[in-house]
Formats: C-alpha cells, structure tokens, sequence
C-alpha cells in the first residue's frame, strides 16, 4: 500500500470515482466533494493494483482566535474500504496526513472534530484532544450555525500544533467556541 498525495481538482477520475464510492457508502444521502474555497487535498492509501483502500481529505482556511490568524487545516471524509477495516490502513493514512501537515510551512495547527468514541483513533496517529473546544460551522451569518456541541453532535475536538509556540497556542484553542465557518459545503469539517 503507498500513501498518495492530490489537490482534490487533480485527483484522476478512476482515483476519484472509488473516493465519491467509499464516501457514499459510509455517509449515504451525503455529497461527495468539497469547498474549492477550501483547498482540499486528498490522501489516499492504494495498493499495487490502483484500488483505493482508504481515503481522507485535507481543507484548508485561516481562522482568528485570541487576536491572531492561524492557517489551519483539517481532516475530513477519513473513511476505509469496508472489507479492509480493523487492519489498521486508517491510522497509518491519518499519520501520514499529520506527517503532511506538520511538514508543510503553510499551515499552523491541523483542527478538526470527530465522534468521541474516535478520539482514541485519533490521539494514536498523534492529535490531542482539547478539553472544552467547540468548533462553529457554516457561515459568519447563519442563524444557527451548526456546532460540535449542538443538538445532535456529541463531537470531540482534536488538533496538533506546527507554531513555534505549540503550547501557548494549544491554550489559546483550548475550551473556546472556534469561528471555523468553513461554508455550505463543508459546514462542520
């Protein structure tokens, strides 16, 4: 199996055909897809014969918080080949994207929410949990804005920080409501 690396708009159609597969199949009644606005990257894990056994997606946006800009990205979409769950092809391709993440001078902190029976999985490829965050979809204007701790989500919040000052940051991220407002698309990365 080999890590591979796309902008989401460059993602061959045969590449991309088994992700919107993959996708519907764990999220059904879900589009396929991203925000261009954000930037999607997609990581696959494929073996030798061109079969896409596990598949995430890297989104990409600043956000304010405690008077300073971070670039952040964050994970979405990480989904595995059903057949193919319990061996453990997941976790390595969620480390690969932090490897990615932590790698690319472009971003300050990878931030992204999950449901809390995962954060285990999680914590295991090298993100941490912060106690008390809350992420804010949608946009600035919504009424409503969907919320990692609104009616009907019961998320967890993880992230690694890439800044100089990881812990200061990690502090500034630490039991605040995050204006992420990725968009419509996107509306809860």
């Amino acid at each position: 199996m080999k890590v591979q690396v796309h902008e989401a708009a460059g993602l061959p159609a045969e590449l991309c055909g088994q992700v919107a597969a993959l996708e519907t199949e764990a999220w059904p009644g879900s589009s396929p897809g991203h925000d261009p606005a954000l930037a999607p990257r997609v990581l696959l894990l494929v073996d030798g014969e061109g079969t896409v056994a596990a598949s995430l997606a890297l989104l990409f946006k600043e956000i304010e918080v405690a008077g300073r800009t971070y670039r952040a990205a964050g994970l979405s979409a990480v989904v595995t080949r059903a057949a193919l769950r319990g061996c453990g092809l997941g976790g390595r391709l969620v480390a690969a994207a932090r490897a990615e993440l932590a790698a690319d001078p472009a971003v300050d902190l990878a931030l992204f929410s999950c449901d809390r029976p995962l954060t285990p999985f999680y914590e295991a490829a090298g993100f941490a949990q912060l106690p008390g965050t809350v992420l804010v979809g949608g946009t600035p204007e919504d009424q409503e804005p969907p919320a990692t701790d609104g009616p009907g989500f019961d998320k967890a919040v993880l992230a690694a920080f890439f800044t100089a000052t990881p812990e200061r940051d990690r502090a500034a991220f630490t039991g605040v409501r995050v204006p992420l407002h990725p968009g419509n698309t996107d509306r809860l990365w």
